[in-house]
């Protein structure tokens, strides 16, 4: 079974992440939380050293191969921040929907705890979790092809950047 977090060992790896909603609540199409979460990934980008080689955003959970100096840094940042933010957002939009994120102490929390990291150790599962991540909406009937999908790196016209991919 795979760790649901990152080794204290192994920090500065390529990852392979998945950040999932509790309860799979589809929170993200709507309200602008997409770009909640793409702003996020581009103070990252810009500030922690972050460097994202694949990504997929779906309608309640996000997908990508990345990584950085301290790997868990970035996740507990990015979690805690777009948490807040959307929180927030959801407050401002849908007040009723933040009863599913309820801890029941006064506390909400919108991320499951597990991460599901894997490290990139070989080319292979590199290009099977590039090929998972670009299908992914696909596979959910969203687009017809990976690159029509807004919320993607395999979309061209994405404007977070993507590492090349050097082996």
């Amino acid at each position: 079974m795979p760790s649901i977090r990152i080794s204290k060992e192994a920090t500065s790896g390529i990852y392979y992440l998945t950040f999932t909603v509790r309860n799979w609540y589809y929170i993200f199409d709507r309200h602008n939380r997409f770009e909640i979460l793409a702003e996020s990934l581009k103070y990252c980008l810009r500030n922690k050293g972050l460097k994202i080689y694949a990504y997929v955003f779906m309608i309640n959970h996000i997908h990508m191969i990345a990584s950085a100096p301290d790997m868990i840094g970035f996740v507990r940042d990015f979690k805690k921040f777009t948490s807040s933010e959307i929180q927030k957002n959801i407050i401002a939009t849908e007040p009723n929907v933040l009863s599913l994120f309820d801890l029941g102490n006064g506390k909400y929390e919108l991320w499951k705890r597990t991460n599901m990291p894997k490290m990139i150790e070989t080319e292979e599962y590199l290009f099977q979790k590039i090929n998972y991540i670009y299908e992914n909406p696909v596979r959910r009937q969203y687009v017809k092809r990976p690159e029509d999908w807004i919320w993607s790196s395999a979309n061209p016209d994405n404007d977070i950047a993507i590492e090349p991919i050097l082996l």
